[in-house]
């Protein structure tokens, strides 16, 4: 009886460790189409403000070069730091082809095939065009090289293991809440496209579950658990409305930083505006005002339920 249940055991432990074997090898993503060469590059780097690529990327605090490698974020995960962006060859991005920068930004795969911690907020870039990915990619290879290395990330096990990425893809990876309502407005639907996706308002205003990823029913209620110990509040629109928000008022906070009160929004917000919001056309910031403020309860439920196969649904 104990040899049998030592070989069930051995057997258990053999087709544990092919499974494992299995997950490490399987491929993620795909490879993109051919992305024009036609980049327009003050079009690019408007994206990249709307991104918040330069508030992620750059470590203010220490007097870091723009996109030469972001501030840690610590997370209950571990601490993470955002990479180099800079047109350096060896520490930044410089040897990338469109197709590789492509895959990272919409799929969230390094040019090495590997998954991206979901710090970076890839889900959220997805829909971009091969225009948008043209044009950023063009903006990017004007930052001058920094040949500066981006510390390792500071994660123990088992969340060191990028394999385990490909298991939290298949469960939580979602589409962004983009495509155009034909029942709405230019204004409202141009909105749209910046709340869910450039400007991924969510990433910080939704609430996590146990894995770090977001809850799509909790969208927009804001967040008690940001990096560093920091929250945000709830950005429904009937919050934003109690709380007297207007598209005027909220249009011009996210230009300037000050709320209708006279105060200034602190902490990670602060940076969102100063680093990114600040920098847009007044009409893209009235068209998030407007659709924030008009968001209906059907358009929070974000994408529904997680795609089991999210490489295939992935525009690229």
């Amino acid at each position: 009886m104990l040899r049998k249940a030592v070989g069930l055991a051995a057997a258990a432990a053999l087709t544990g460790g092919a499974a494992v074997a299995a997950l490490v090898v399987w491929p993620v993503g795909r490879t993109p189409d051919p992305i024009p060469p036609e980049g327009n590059v003050e079009r690019g780097a408007y994206l990249a403000r709307a991104s918040g690529c330069i508030a992620c990327h750059t470590d203010f605090e220490k007097g870091g070069a723009p996109l030469a490698g972001g501030a840690p974020l610590k997370t209950d995960f571990g601490v993470f730091y955002p990479p180099n962006l800079t047109s350096d060859k060896v520490h930044g991005i410089g040897d990338w082809s469109r197709e590789d920068f492509a895959k990272a930004i919409r799929q969230g795969v390094s040019p090495e095939g590997e998954p991206y911690y979901p710090t970076f907020t890839y889900p959220f870039y997805a829909n971009f065009t091969d225009q948008d990915i043209a044009d950023l990619y063009a903006a990017f290879t004007t930052v001058p090289p920094v040949a500066e290395e981006t510390p390792e990330h500071e994660v123990s096990f088992p969340f060191d293991q990028r394999w385990g990425l490909k298991l939290w893809r298949a469960s939580f990876l979602e589409r962004p809440l983009t495509d155009p309502d034909p029942g709405r407005s230019e204004l409202w639907n141009r909105g749209k496209e910046l709340v869910n996706g450039a400007a991924h308002c969510g990433a910080c205003h939704t609430g996590r579950n146990f894995a770090g990823a977001r809850v799509s029913e909790a969208r927009f209620e804001g967040s008690d658990s940001l990096p560093g110990g920091r929250k945000s509040p709830s950005i429904r629109a009937r919050d934003l409305r109690e709380r007297g928000w207007t598209v005027s008022n909220l249009a011009y906070a996210l230009q300037t930083g000050l709320t209708p009160e006279g105060d200034a929004f602190g902490g990670s917000m602060a940076e969102v505006v100063q680093n990114g919001t600040s920098f847009l056309r007044q009409e893209d910031l009235t068209a998030m005002a407007t659709y924030l403020l008009e968001a209906e309860a059907v358009d929070t439920a974000m994408s529904g339920a997680a795609d089991p196969a999210p490489e295939a649904t992935v525009v690229d």
